[in-house]
């Protein structure tokens, strides 16, 4: 497939699963948290630098797209999964033997727990022979670790379930487990499995609705509650309606910008990287821009880039757009996930016109700023903005500090 063939596919700005085909034949499934910007990534000019060879075929190969939308990454993150099991796309199953997978692994206990499990120790049944368990229900593969260990924890907020903890009355050696709240349970993520607060029932239900998520049936389980609601509700059981609603609103709105790993080449450890460039001089004298880099909400000072401009004296676009162009010149440096620049559209059409000269596609946001040099407003793709608008406007103010700080540096040298 060409980057021609694409444009006649009207991919939404949304989360949920893509697949690339020939003819019937399903070659990778892949999830995004927006279609749009993950699928042209992979035609971008420098696809063979950031993707394994037997994706750049796989590109290559393909003569057709599918996609699905979801109401979130999390979302789309198990229906991966599920598609993947499905249908065991070739360039999913050689990228990574099965055994290197991640599973979700329920435990056939009374109080089953909840576990991340590699494949090659479910396949040798290693850890859960160690832990003297089997297994009730596994759900998977998952190609990416890190963020199922994230959505397990966005689960577990809205389904609070056991995993180490020891049922209260039940025996652990010789001795009876007394029913003292385990850490967990401290900060709501048990559900006082250990203190007796639990039954079997009850807890059988927060089972089946993690395994009814984990199947990908997202609008099944949010029906199942709504009517559990009801029924409790009417029964004038308030707090358990209660508790049911706010696990609807949960599901409804996941914010789940931490399972979010797109981008042609990812920062170290899968995070979130964003950055911003600045500009300073004094009536265009001594005019300098800089990089400063923020990651999951990290400033990443080690980073952070300076840059000396030649080609422009007065003159603020220009100036971005060469501290970018230099910028774009090392490869070796993983790109954003987002570029910040301060500034309106002048800044965000200049910026965007060079990056598309280097054949990257990377969402750009302009920092409008009012009289004062305070933000006023953020201009840009409005998802990108609505996901990471803490993290934008943390790098655009250290890039202005950083900007003003060496500028001023440079010019008490020459007085």
């Amino acid at each position: 497939m060409t980057r021609e063939e694409l444009k006649r596919y009207k991919l939404p700005d949304a989360p949920g699963v893509y697949l690339f085909k020939k003819g019937r034949k399903i070659l990778y499934i892949g999830k995004a948290a927006s279609l749009h910007d993950r699928v042209r990534s992979y035609f971008s000019s420098d696809l063979g630098r950031g993707r394994a060879p037997s994706i750049v075929r796989m590109v290559e190969d393909a003569n057709s797209l599918d996609w699905q939308t979801t109401d979130s990454v999390l979302e789309a993150l198990i229906v991966e999964a599920n598609l993947i099991k499905r249908h065991q796309p070739p360039a999913n199953v050689d990228e990574k033997d099965n055994k290197s997978f991640n599973y979700v692994v329920v435990t056939k206990e009374d109080f089953p727990r909840v576990l991340i499990v590699r494949g090659r120790e479910l396949f040798q049944n290693v850890r859960l022979t160690k832990s003297n368990m089997k297994a009730k229900a596994v759900f998977g593969p998952f190609p990416h670790g890190a963020q199922l260990a994230e959505a397990l924890k966005m689960i577990r907020r809205i389904f609070p379930y056991r995993d180490k903890c020891e049922p209260a009355g039940s025996r652990l050696g010789r001795k009876i487990v007394a029913g003292k709240p385990c850490f967990n349970r401290q900060i709501g993520l048990c559900p006082g499995i250990c203190t007796g607060e639990m039954s079997k029932e009850e807890y059988a239900r927060t089972i089946k609705h993690i395994g009814g998520l984990f199947s990908g049936n997202f609008k099944g389980l949010k029906r199942q509650l709504a009517r559990d609601m009801k029924v409790t509700a009417k029964a004038e059981l308030f707090e358990e309606a209660t508790k049911l609603r706010r696990q609807i609103h949960a599901l409804e709105h996941i914010r789940d910008v931490s399972l979010i790993k797109d981008g042609h080449r990812v920062a170290p450890g899968g995070g979130v990287r964003i950055e911003a460039f600045d500009v300073a001089h004094t009536s265009g004298t001594e005019t300098v821009a800089v990089m400063t880099v923020v990651n999951n909400g990290e400033m990443i000072k080690a980073a952070y880039r300076k840059f000396k401009i030649h080609s422009a004296t007065n003159d603020d676009v220009a100036a971005l757009k060469e501290a970018l162009s230099r910028r774009l010149n090392h490869p070796e440096w993983p790109l954003p996930r987002v570029f910040v620049v301060d500034g309106g559209k002048g800044q965000v059409r200049a910026a965007e016109r060079i990056l598309k000269e280097a054949g990257i596609e990377v969402p750009i946001v302009g920092v409008v700023k009012n009289q004062f040099h305070k933000p006023e407003r953020l201009i840009g793709d409005k998802w990108v903005i609505d996901a990471y608008e803490r993290d934008i406007l943390l790098a655009n103010n250290e890039a202005h500090r950083f900007a003003i700080t060496w500028h001023r540096k440079r010019r008490n040298k020459i007085y």
